[in-house]
């Protein structure tokens, strides 16, 4: 029995929105001008007008843009269907209760621009938020205005050059060093830098913390204006030296700041204020369950001791009494660092995490990812390298030693997870371990889920053994094989023209 093809069958290898193009289809409706019509080269100006080859826009109904995009949405792997085992970025479950408190009508037709005297209730929220933070951490001082880690981040070293240009006047031009370990983000230098500091590379031991003789030699070389610490650091260990580096820091003259980055393993726990830490970065998305990835939107507070405080960006968020308003008489302020007063989004949505869970909640957050991350530490150590024997905290970090010999790399590890139905961790980060995946499950992660993963990792390591081939050639199962994918990120085909074929535009 012979099935005819059916050349219009819908299917999930979907084309460009140009090519369901049909001449004369459209999906909207205008009503009639009521005026006198007018020559379009009348109303923009030549010089703002397209003179490229693109011809027109898609002639499609609303029908085909609806199906168009949700056929492609289904392509997408998203925290609602499964976890999301990348070390370092903490993709938390975003709760939905979340979403529909940050959908309140008061909340999302608030206009920038509107006084102070009706936003009220928007600035309430954002102090409390900030009072929570300042809970939290252990600093009081609290800016929401960052608009992701990275910035936060930056603030937060701008803070510490603002405060010690104060207190050291002149001199601290001599003061222009910042120190940083090997295992940091790589936005930790490059914050440095653009702060207007040198970095100095600080050693990690063979236990994955911080060398305190290497810290210690650095810091008697002089002109020492701070440490940027990730804690737990990014090999997923805590710094049990924590006190004995801030005072060394401080005895230096310099100030602590700490990447808030895997907070996900401290709040409810211990504080970073308690530890000897100045200022700190925290990222909601990472910590507070607000959407994460896309490049935004994001919210990264900075919290800094009193001392400090005077340093942040305005407007401040301040309480008078039974009012709120916004505070721009900060003198010694570094100025604005973000346009309005941040993400407004990401405080209500993070505001509610915090409420809905607690103080016990929190901490019992916290406590499961840290159990989440050695359950699968501890059911992968006879399988993979683990390069440090310390426990870890809310992720573990392996490595490809034992595949490499098979000539199975981290790369082929992580494509041939895709088949099995996982994202894959994060790879090759931090560069002080070889081959690294780093793995770090969250608290969102129930225990089938983490047996189904580790029973995946085991799988592809007996393929590695017995079929590396079958790892090699990974993932089998895509719609499009390997990319290479540093090509695309540098020349991405982002325009389609009439002449393209259907292979130039997928691949």
């Amino acid at each position: 029995m012979s099935i005819k093809k059916v050349t219009q069958h819908p299917t999930q290898n979907e084309g460009l929105i140009f090519e369901r193009s049909q001449t004369g289809r459209v999906g909207y409706r205008l009503p009639k001008l009521d005026v006198d019509e007018t020559p379009f080269d009348e109303i923009i100006p030549a010089e703002f007008r397209r003179d490229d080859d693109l011809e027109g826009v898609p002639e499609v109904s609303e029908v085909d843009v609806v199906r168009h995009f949700t056929r492609m949405s289904t392509w997408n792997y998203s925290i609602d269907l499964g976890m999301y085992p990348l070390g370092s970025c903490t993709m938390k479950y975003n709760s939905r209760l979340n979403e529909k408190v940050a959908r309140i009508a008061g909340f999302t037709g608030l206009h920038p621009l509107a006084p102070e005297e009706e936003s009220q209730g928007a600035l309430e929220l954002m102090y409390r938020l900030q009072e929570d933070l300042a809970e939290i951490t252990g600093l009081p001082g609290v800016s929401l205005q960052p608009a992701a880690g990275a910035q936060g981040e930056m603030t937060g070293v701008m803070i510490i050059r603002a405060f010690l240009d104060k207190r050291d006047g002149e001199a601290s031009k001599d003061r222009r060093v910042m120190l940083v370990p090997d295992s940091a983000h790589g936005t930790n230098p490059a914050s440095a830098a653009l702060a207007g500091f040198t970095v100095k590379t600080i050693r990690s031991t063979a236990e994955g913390q911080t060398d305190m003789d290497h810290l210690r030699e650095l810091c008697d070389q002089g002109g020492v204006a701070g440490l940027m610490l990730t804690n737990p650091n990014t090999v997923g260990i805590f710094e049990t030296n924590i006190r004995e580096i801030c005072d060394t820091i401080h005895e230096a003259g310099g100030l602590v700041y700490m990447d808030g980055a895997n907070m996900n393993a401290l709040v409810g726990v211990a504080r970073p204020g308690d530890m000897g830490v100045d200022v700190i970065h925290l990222n909601l998305h990472k910590t507070f369950s607000t959407p994460h990835g896309g490049g935004g939107p994001g919210c990264g507070p900075c919290c800094c001791t009193d001392e400090l405080a005077e340093f942040l960006p305005v407007p401040r968020v301040e309480k008078d009494g039974d009012t709120y308003r916004l505070n721009y008489d900060l003198p010694n302020s570094i100025g604005r660092v973000k346009a309005f007063f941040g993400n407004f989004g990401m405080m209500v949505r993070a505001l509610s995490y915090i409420y809905t869970h607690g103080a016990e909640g929190l901490r019992e957050a916290t406590e499961t990812a840290v159990l989440n991350a050695r359950y699968v530490a501890e059911n992968l150590k006879d399988t993979y390298h683990a390069p440090y024997q310390a426990d870890c905290m809310h992720e573990a970090i392996f490595s490809h030693k034992h595949q490499a010999k098979k000539g199975v790399v981290t790369l082929d590890i992580a494509k041939r997870l895709i088949d099995y139905g996982f994202h894959p961790p994060t790879i090759y980060f931090p560069l002080v371990v070889e081959g690294a995946m780093l793995i770090e499950p969250t608290e969102s992660v129930g225990r089938a889920d983490l047996d189904a993963f580790i029973e995946a990792m085991k799988d592809i390591d007996r393929e590695a053994q017995e079929d590396p081939d079958l790892v090699i050639n990974a993932p089998h199962s895509t719609r499009i094989g390997r990319l290479d994918e540093a090509t695309a990120a540098r020349k991405p085909v982002l325009r389609w023209r009439p002449d393209m074929d259907a292979s130039a535009t997928s691949a």
